[in-house]
């Protein structure tokens, strides 16, 4: 086995996820406010009144998002300040503070939704994969998403998956190449040229090295379905195998034929795989998981706002001075 087996781009506050984030604030403030204002709390608040409230898990979970609380707000063009509470990737209990809000009490009220619909995206996909993740203690399988990701928000997606513990496959198309049975298809009723796998592999990358501009180390993942078309593929030496919806039997024999034929590869498992068999398909030795449900099935944690008096305690607005 390989010391360093190849690895996609993991997903951290980059320029590119601050881009996103900022698209997003943009997005969300037209959903909510179209191009008017908040017609309730400019009927009821004062301009001038000033208040404070917490972010309040409802339920235990991971976080992920706080560190971002300040460049949503920014983004939102709010007249607030926040004191984060939690650091992103830490566990939280039920009625635990995240992080305190403070300023302007209209743009509390007008923000909170927004702010709560992204933090408590993000904090659901921490919780749930990191519920997974759990069932992988001790073995040599790493837990990965997949692009199975709620359009425009896939690296914030990605990142609250590195926060409760998982590990970002492909951010896009862009990333790496993956061959499946539809490409060699297409290929073949275009080209009338059948292709089997192993020589897609080599035209990958011939391809490749006839790219300039291109990162090194480009990935050449390949997706089979059954053992015959994994044997014939090894040969060919692909970074990685992705071994479509084979039970723990054929994934056990998959690991035996790679490590006698060509221990450099990495397998990983997919589909068809959720909670309770996670652990079962661990257990055979792969190396890799791949798990669309982080993403697409994850379920928002629920998060409140509760004002504060004294930083401490909840009750109504608090007005200014």
């Amino acid at each position: 086995m390989s010391d360093h087996p190849p690895e996609f781009h993991q997903q951290t506050i980059d320029a590119n996820l601050q881009d996103d984030l900022s698209q997003i604030m943009r997005l969300a403030v037209r959903e909510d406010l179209d191009r008017g204002f908040d017609l309730t709390t400019v009927a009821l608040v004062p301009a001038a009144v000033q208040a404070s409230a917490a972010i309040v898990a409802r339920r235990n979970g991971v976080a992920a998002g706080i560190s971002l609380l300040p460049m949503m707000l920014e983004e939102l063009d709010a007249e607030l300040e926040a004191k984060l509470l939690i650091s992103d990737a830490e566990h939280f209990s039920a009625s635990q503070s995240l992080a305190v809000l403070h300023g302007n009490a209209r743009d509390l009220l007008t923000c909170e939704r927004i702010l709560l619909n992204t933090l408590g995206r993000m904090c659901g996909i921490a919780t749930f994969t990191h519920q997974h993740v759990e069932q992988l203690e001790g073995l040599r399988a790493k837990l990965y998403d997949t692009r199975k990701t709620t359009p425009g928000f896939r690296r914030l997606e990605k990142y609250a998956v590195r926060c409760g513990g998982g590990t970002n496959h492909r951010s896009g198309l862009y990333e790496a190449i993956m061959i499946k049975d539809n490409h060699l298809a297409l290929r073949a009723q275009v080209t009338d040229a059948v292709s089997t796998l192993a020589e897609a592999v080599v035209m990958a990358r011939e391809f490749l090295a006839g790219q300039s501009g291109l990162p090194s180390g480009v990935i050449v993942e390949v997706e089979v379905d059954s053992l015959e078309q994994f044997q014939e593929l090894l040969p060919a030496g692909p970074d990685i195998i992705l071994l479509d919806n084979m039970n723990t039997e054929q994934l056990s024999r998959a690991v035996e034929i790679r490590d006698a034929v060509n221990p450099s590869i990495q397998l990983e498992a997919s589909g068809g795989i959720n909670l309770a068999t996670l652990r079962a398909v661990g257990e055979t030795g792969v190396d890799r998981i791949s798990l669309g449900a982080l993403t697409h099935s994850a379920v928002n944690l629920d998060l409140g706002l509760d004002w504060l008096l004294d930083g401490n305690r909840q009750v109504g607005l608090m007005p200014e001075g």
